[in-house]
């Protein structure tokens, strides 16, 4: 038992140590805490019978508490499209990806690829051969040098200069077939156990049957290398020409790293700087973003990190006016959906409980049954039943056969905002009212006989009894339930993402909300849909989501005295 609760916590703190290590803190310091509560548990002896809770613990970190410290941390942080990298993969990228480089000219370099085939078919191994100047070079299998995990951002290949019919390669003998001739008239290359056909030249057309073998050479070890010519000592890298098609031209890095003299507060210090090699001018560094300056001096974006921003995601909200205004439209839109279709939810169901307790309806298990229909029918079913049987605004059965029946005209369920608000309330009843009208049947069957026969005495009549006995007993069962039933439909994605994703659009507004959109689902548009994803923004605004239901629930609870302790003294 000690040796598996050794290498229990050996497992726990070496993972937790690399989590640490890249940056992953909560997960870390979570795994810190488990192991702990592991050890305090099977050693102490006070703490042995919480054993049993260890499982429950250890998920509660992980699926309840991991996920709030996340969110609450990159509420803070700029985190988003085009800014998901660490500052360190930022400059890397910079520095070393193919985008960031250009062609010195426009006159490419001649190329032929040469491969090893296997049953008619080329493979991965393959060499170039480049014609620069008039002058032969034989270029290698770029190999990885600049990596982050699995990411390659960085292949670099050797030239080798072709003086004779053999080329020798680190120790390794190439022969060109045949010799001396142009580049065209090559067409094997032979080492000590393998050939190396031709596979593919841009002016070849014997070899465009090839083509995608080429390409396939490029997205897999060119596009992200560099070939080093020695002589020359420039960089030969693969570009994508005017004309469409891939050839190789001398390349330079847009950009190096380089010390400069920086002035912060008031001080002058030396400070490494990320240089454009054309302009010799640092880049702006601002709120986790690298920006170049154009030819015009306007700034260019051309990077970003993930970076500290502090409360300025959560002053956005409130400041910007093109998030303002369709934030507090969907705020007020989510109060008056979460209240409505609880209140109205719980009077439909509160009705149908005190007609099913009463004890001389007849068929009453009959009724009872048919009423909890649209609650047992899974959920996602029943709200695509409304939106497309239903509600559809074409073949719906309302606009379809009831709506004419009745001599009025189509209503547009989904394309008006007033309709579609109506369409949200209802289709949200439907689906909870058998719920309230369970819990109801359930408290009012609890409430004692004897206190309505006691009122009977006093000359009490349905009504007397039903406001001064029925609903106040009724409410101190049911309110916590309505508490924890506002709670559920303030933030009930499903039914407002399946019933009409929120819509229709707000007219003017840049970001992606709807008239119907509810908090919860503005910030999933916010975070996948819109034309960025902002998962700082939207951790923001579900930060505030969660202060707001809290405090909503803290305020209910006070008021209806939900959870108070009754002592009799």
């Amino acid at each position: 038992m000690w040796l598996l609760l050794i290498a229990f916590n050996a497992l726990f703190i070496g993972a937790g140590v690399y989590l640490v290590s890249k940056s992953y803190y909560e997960l870390g310091a979570i795994l810190f805490i488990s192991s702990f509560l592991i050890d305090l548990f099977i050693i102490n002896p006070r703490a042995y019978p919480y054993r049993y809770t260890i499982p429950a613990l250890i998920f509660l970190l992980l699926l309840v508490v991991y996920p709030i410290c996340f969110t609450i941390k990159t509420a803070f942080t700029n985190y988003g499209t085009g800014h998901i990298f660490t500052r360190q993969e930022a400059v890397e990228r910079l520095l070393y990806d193919p985008n960031y480089t250009y062609a010195e000219s426009e006159e490419a370099i001649g190329f032929k690829v040469f491969s090893v085939f296997e049953d008619s078919k080329p493979t991965d191994d393959f060499i170039l051969l480049f014609d620069i100047n008039g002058e032969l070079y034989l270029g290698d299998v770029p190999s990885p040098s600049k990596q982050r995990g699995k990411e390659i951002l960085l292949r670099e290949g050797k030239t080798y200069k072709v003086t004779s019919e053999e080329v020798s390669v680190d120790g390794k003998v190439f022969k060109l077939s045949p010799f001396p001739e142009s580049l065209e008239n090559i067409n094997m290359i032979v080492s000590a156990d393998k050939e190396y056909k031709s596979l593919y030249a841009l002016d070849d057309p014997a070899l465009q049957k090839n083509t995608y073998h080429f390409i396939m050479l490029v997205q897999k070890y060119l596009a992200n290398a560099e070939y080093l010519n020695q002589d020359q000592g420039k960089i030969i890298g693969i570009r994508v020409d005017t004309d469409g098609k891939w050839k190789f031209f001398f390349v330079e890095r847009l950009y190096r790293l380089a010390y400069r003299e920086i002035e912060e507060d008031g001080k002058v210090s030396q400070k490494m700087v990320i240089v454009n090699t054309r302009t010799n001018e640092p880049l702006i560094e601002d709120k986790g973003s690298f920006y170049d300056i154009d030819e015009n001096g306007n700034q260019v974006f051309l990077i970003g990190y993930t970076a500290w921003v502090g409360l300025e995601n959560f002053l956005r909200i409130f400041t910007d006016k093109r998030i303002s205004g369709p934030f507090m439209n969907i705020f007020v839109w989510t109060i008056m959906w979460s209240l409505f279709s609880v209140l109205l939810s719980f009077l439909i169901g509160l009705v149908f409980a005190l007609a099913l307790n009463n004890e001389r309806l007849r068929g009453r298990n009959v009724y009872r049954t048919l009423l909890i229909i649209p609650w047992a029918v899974p959920y996602f079913i029943s709200v695509l039943t409304w939106k497309n049987g239903i509600l559809n605004e074409t073949y719906g059965i309302l606009n379809k056969i009831i709506l004419p029946f009745l001599g009025l005209d189509p209503v547009k369920w989904f394309n008006d905002q007033y309709w579609a608000k109506l369409a949200c309330i209802i289709v949200n009843t439907w689906l909870t009212f058998p719920y309230m009208m369970t819990i109801s049947l359930g408290a009012l069957q609890s409430i004692p006989d004897e206190l309505y026969e006691v009122a009977a005495i006093d000359g009490a009549g349905k009504w007397q009894n039903f406001r001064h006995i029925t609903f106040p007993l009724l409410l101190t069962v049911v309110a916590p339930l309505l508490i924890s039933s506002f709670a559920f439909t303030f933030n009930n994605f499903t039914l407002i993402y399946l019933l009409n994703s929120g819509g229709p659009p707000m007219v003017g507004a840049t970001t992606p909300a709807g008239h119907t959109d509810i908090l919860i689902s503005y910030v999933y548009k916010l975070a996948f849909e819109g034309r960025g994803q902002e998962f700082g923004f939207a951790s923001a605004i579900s930060v505030i989501i969660f202060v707001l239901v809290g405090g909503i629930s803290l305020l209910n609870f006070k008021i209806s005295g939900a959870f108070e302790e009754i002592r009799n003294e």
